[in-house]
């Protein structure tokens, strides 16, 4: 009967362990593959990757943007690095708070040895802030950026603006007004933030445009500014993703559904001639 019972407690602290053991694994082997990349590339590679992992027994997935704790991560790793030293930064966030990505765009911006910015799938809102600093944009042939427009809440600071416009003034209410202050205060402060950032590559008058249409409300915020379009755009991008950047993504899983949504035999699949 002891026997049982020591191997149910050992079962359970088995299956407690489990999780935490897989995610130490995990690290581990980010870390050489990290390792890699920049005896590689001889660089610093920073990765700003947001996904949902499953960090707990129970499994309930943590969903993450980019905040003040990423913001002094990555200037804490930039200031550890040399100057001359190349930056490669992985992006992969849908955004996050303005004050955390306008720190780590300026950082980067700043920054003397050569930066580039690797979106394998999206680097919208925030982490397109973030990527419009760098030299180079290397971006999957899918890949997307999205527009910097600010949202106050859940409401686009623009749409505010343009609603306040149609109606009368005597019609709206304080808390409206204040709003629609806040809103016009906002866009300028991105606007003014993002042609600083271009400035470097752009010509003023250029630099100017790109603010303008990526923060004033062009196009909705989740709007996909895939490769082709930034290349429109003017923007310094390139299709050349590395392999190595696809497989660090791979070591960022999703959770683990019950049912999974998509499915495949994830082995490269290459032409064969019928037989």
């Amino acid at each position: 009967m002891n026997n049982i019972t020591d191997l149910f407690w050992l079962f359970l602290i088995i299956m407690a362990l489990q999780p935490v053991l897989r995610q130490k694994i995990l690290n581990a082997t980010r870390q050489r593959l990290i390792a890699r990349v920049e005896k590689k590339r001889g660089s610093r590679v920073i990765l700003l990757i947001h996904r949902q992992e499953t960090m707990s027994l129970l499994g309930f997935p943590i969903f993450r943007f980019i905040d003040v704790n990423d913001s002094e991560e990555v200037i804490r790793a930039i200031h550890l690095t040399d100057p001359d030293i190349p930056l490669d930064l992985v992006l992969h966030t849908p955004g996050g708070l303005v004050l955390a990505s306008l720190q780590i765009a300026r950082a980067i911006n700043r920054h003397k040895g050569k930066v580039t910015v690797f979106v394998p799938h999206y680097a919208m809102s925030g982490g397109t802030l973030i990527a419009l600093a760098a030299d180079e944009i290397v971006m999957c042939e899918h890949g997307v950026l999205g527009p910097v427009d600010p949202q106050l809440g859940q409401v686009p600071a623009a749409s505010l603006l343009r609603a306040v416009a149609r109606k009368p003034l005597a019609d709206l209410d304080d808390q409206t007004l204040i709003l629609a202050d806040q809103a016009e205060k906002a866009i300028w402060q991105i606007r003014e933030g993002v042609r600083e950032l271009l400035m470097d590559n752009f010509e003023p008058e250029k630099a100017e445009s790109l603010a303008r249409m990526l923060s004033e409300g062009k196009w909705t915020h989740d709007y996909p500014i895939t490769f082709e379009h930034a290349r429109e755009l003017g923007l310094p991008v390139s299709n050349e993703m590395p392999d190595d950047i696809m497989q660090l993504m791979d070591l960022f899983p999703q959770p683990v559904r019950r049912q999974p949504s998509v499915e495949y035999l994830p082995i490269p699949r290459r032409f064969e001639k019928p037989q």
